[in-house]
Parts: C-alpha cells; sequence; structure tokens
C-alpha cells in the first residue's frame, strides 16, 4: 500500500466513485468500492472498449495500486496522459460545440450498452490529438429503464447555454464559464439570449422551459418515479439535444487580430526569414513543449507543432483562437492546441478553495515560451513595463524567445497614435538590461528588412 503519494488531484474530491491522484509522476485513479458493479459493467459490456477503440473515452490500463484507504479500494486504473489540461473558458465556440457533441455521442452509445451518464460536466472533457476526448471513466453508471437523463440539467449549463450565448448575444459571454464553474444557470441565460433566439424550438425547450421549470419546482419535491422517460424517448432527447448544438453558429470575422496576417507590416522577405530564425531557434534547444503568447492564428506555433512539438497556442481574441482550432480540424494537427488566454488576466485558480480548476501557472512551466510581435502591445497599449515582463515569462518557461520592436516600427507608431508617449524607458537598452535579470541572453537577431529583433534567452531560475 502507497502511504504518500505526489499529490491529489483537488477537482476529484467530489466524486464518492473515487479519486484521482498523483505518484512518481504519474495519473492514477482510485475506484472506489461503491463503484465496483457500474466499472465491472461498463468493462464488461463493451461500452468502454467501443468507446476507446473511437477514440471517445481515454484508454486506462489497471494496476495493484492501492493509496490509504485499503478497505475502500476496488481497483485502481492508469488513464493515458493528456499532454496539458484546458477549461471550457479557455475554448472557441467550435472546441465547446465539439465537446458538447462529444458529450451527447457518449451519452447515445452509452445507452445502446445499457449505461448512461451521470456527469456531463464540460470538464469531463479535454482535447488530446487534436481532438475532444471524455476523461471520467467513472461517470458512467447502469441505466434503468424509465430513469430520467440525471445530467441533462447539466448539460445544458455547461454546454447548450453558453453555446446559446455565445452564438446569439456575444462571443465573450463564454468568459462567463470562469464564474460558475458549474455551468452558466439556465434562467440566466434566458434572461440574457434575444427574443430572436426562441424561434428555434431546441432552444426554447431546453432553456426557456426548462428555466422556467427549475424556478416552479425548485422548492416542491418531485416523484421522480411519476415522471418515468422511455429509452427510445431519452434517445429523442439526445437527438434533439444534437441538433441544437449543430445548428448554433459563430463565424469568425471583424477583428482585427483574425486578419492580423494579412494586414502585418512584415514583408515577405521578412516574415520568412523571422520564420527561419524560429526554426534555428528551436534546432538549438530542442524542446519538447512550446507555449506560444500571442499566436494569433497560430502561424508560428505551427514551426513549432510540425517539427513534431506540443504546442500550445494561446491569444486573447476569439475569432484568431477560433481560426486556428479550425484550421488544425481541417488538416488533422494533433500537436496544436489553440487557446483563448489575456496575458494581462491570465486564468486563475478558481473552485472550492480555488484549488478545482488550475491556473495558468500551476500547468506549466513549458520548456519554451515565444512571445513574437507581442511586447509592444503589452508594454504600450497595457503599460506594463518590461521589468513586469521580464519576471512574467520567467515564471512559464524555461527558455524564451522574444521579438522586440521598436517604437520608430509602424506598428509600435499606430500604437501611440491615440495616445501620449509617456514610455520613455521603451528602448532596446532597457529591454536587454531588464530582461538579462531573470534571463540569459544567449543569442539575438535582427529580422530582415525590419527594425525587429529576435531573441533567445535561457531562464536564470533553470541549470
Amino acid at each position: 500500500m502507497i502511504n504518500k503519494i505526489d499529490t491529489g488531484i483537488k477537482s476529484s474530491f467530489r466524486d464518492p466513485s473515487g479519486f484521482t491522484f498523483v505518484y512518481n509522476g504519474l495519473i492514477y485513479r482510485q475506484v472506489n468500492l461503491i463503484y465496483k458493479q457500474h466499472y465491472d459493467y461498463l468493462m464488461s459490456s463493451g461500452l468502454y472498449k467501443a468507446l476507446s477503440n473511437s477514440g471517445l473515452l481515454i484508454p486506462h490500463s489497471e494496476n495493484n495500486l492501492i493509496v490509504n484507504e485499503p478497505d475502500n479500494c476496488y481497483k485502481t486504473i492508469q488513464p493515458e496522459s493528456v499532454p496539458f489540461i484546458s477549461y471550457p473558458y479557455e475554448w472557441s465556440f467550435s472546441q465547446l460545440k465539439h465537446a458538447a457533441l462529444t458529450t451527447l455521442e457518449i451519452q447515445r452509445t452509452a445507452l445502446n450498452f445499457g449505461m448512461t451518464l451521470k456527469d456531463a460536466s464540460a470538464y469531463n472533457i479535454q482535447f488530446r490529438n487534436g481532438k475532444p476526448i471524455f476523461i471520467d471513466t467513472l461517470s458512467f453508471e447502469i441505466y434503468k429503464e424509465g430513469s430520467p437523463w440525471v445530467a441533462y440539467k447539466q448539460f445544458c449549463q455547461h454546454f447548450l447555454a453558453p453555446l446559446g450565448l455565445m452564438s446569439y448575444t456575444d462571443i465573450r459571454l463564454n468568459q462567463l464559464l470562469r464564474i460558475y464553474i458549474d455551468g452558466i444557470p439556465l434562467d440566466l441565460a434566458d434572461k440574457l439570449l434575444p427574443f430572436r433566439a426562441y424561434f428555434r424550438f431546441s432552444l426554447l425547450a431546453h432553456i426557456y422551459l426548462h428555466a422556467k421549470s427549475q424556478k416552479h419546482f425548485g422548492n416542491k419535491e418531485v416523484d421522480i418515479n411519476k415522471h418515468k422517460i422511455s429509452r427510445l424517448s431519452l434517445l429523442g432527447l439526445i437527438d434533439n439535444l444534437m441538433c441544437a448544438v449543430k445548428g448554433l453558429n459563430w463565424k469568425p470575422k471583424g477583428t482585427e487580430w483574425a486578419d492580423y496576417y494579412e494586414n502585418s507590416n512584415y514583408s515577405e522577405e521578412a516574415m520568412e526569414y523571422k520564420k527561419q530564425i524560429l526554426t534555428n531557434f528551436l534546432d538549438k534547444i530542442n524542446p519538447k513543449s512550446v507555449w506560444d503568447f500571442g499566436a494569433n492564428r497560430g502561424m508560428f506555433s505551427r514551426i513549432a507543432s510540425n517539427r513534431g512539438l506540443m504546442t500550445i497556442s494561446f491569444d486573447a481574441d476569439n475569432a484568431a483562437v477560433e481560426r486556428n482550432y479550425l484550421e488544425c480540424v481541417e488538416k488533422s494537427e494533433t500537436n496544436i492546441l489553440p487557446l483563448l488566454l489575456d496575458l494581462t488576466n491570465p486564468t486563475s485558480a478558481v473552485g472550492w478553495d480555488n484549488e478545482e480548476r488550475m491556473s495558468l501557472r500551476e500547468r506549466g512551466p513549458a520548456d519554451v515560451v515565444m512571445a513574437l510581435a507581442l511586447v509592444h502591445h503589452l508594454a504600450i497599449s497595457n503599460n506594463m513595463p518590461f521589468k513586469k515582463l521580464a519576471e512574467f515569462f520567467s515564471k512559464y518557461g524555461n527558455w524564451l524567445i522574444i521579438e522586440f520592436i521598436p517604437k520608430n516600427d509602424s506598428n509600435a507608431k499606430w500604437l501611440l497614435k491615440t495616445r501620449e508617449d509617456i514610455f520613455s524607458d521603451y528602448t532596446e537598452t532597457n529591454f536587454r538590461e531588464e530582461f538579462n535579470k531573470f534571463f540569459q541572453i544567449v543569442e539575438s537577431v535582427k529580422i530582415k528588412d525590419s527594425e525587429r529583433i529576435v531573441y533567445l534567452m535561457k531562464n536564470r531560475g533553470i541549470k
């Protein structure tokens, strides 16, 4: 029996069926005795094999590890790893939509094998090899004829409500999921959706009527035995939800950053030379993981991902991240994960005791952080001193590939066009001095046909 583990996974404490822990750097999951019957049925019915073979459910192996509670342990399983844990408030519209459809496809398949999902949380989905995959093996339970889908409300709160708001009201409302980590309340979604949204009967039924039903029955006891639903009707509900999700769309257009490359001030020669600089730097340090901050649609992220490097492609613009993700889907790119991230307000730890969902920093550091065509936006648009930027990047990467854009660059001039130039410290000399406190400057290369300079730096905090 293992008496000491590296750490528990804080988000698993709510599930009486089992818990997740880390031992020797590997993730395991204890299956408690209370879940024995459901686990055995999952494995013997053919459902586990069907879902894992189709890439819908994370595969696992069984082993003999026992942690702390041998009298309560039925089995311990070791799921295959997910390179990077992301959260629904970091996903683009289509990522959330594809996660929703994956959840519904799993529920429909489960019903065909005599099981059902007791949880339909968006946090049960992660992106692996470019596709959404279900990671909560203990979310399945044996289906009882006539039983309603207990996860129906949760699905609407975690998927349908935010997708509806993003599609009909404002794409930025996905950030409500950072506040409501148990899903957007349906009565709130009902108030925020415009009247025209309810011309779609599916949204009317699943959000408006669902919200009204919750309000009516909220303080009343409901005998579920009097409200039985046949398996056929349940499959009809799943099909209806699928139609509702598929009918929600959002087109990524109309933002400055979605069309950034078309409006870039790089000449063709300068752009190609910048790509070569990045390639040379990556060859020199040979990293395994890359975080690309301010990645836009992922042009430079792909230089890393196409080399087999696991690349997280961050940007604050919904349209840019959406286009990046859709390109990944179209090209079947498996080493790149586009995510939403505002560097001035990076993902924080949230949930119970601020420990259920990890902050961005807790998920690092990456082998290398890239910050290309980014520093002038943070320094000029957001008043971030170089000292703060250097300290920030030192917490997220062992190596840093960063681009310095001087004030005489046309993009920097554009940022200063409508405000007073109070940035006397915005010089290359000061940039080098401040970053040198946290990084060793290994190399710097000026981009041809440009005044911009790309630096390769090594974090002084690593050996």
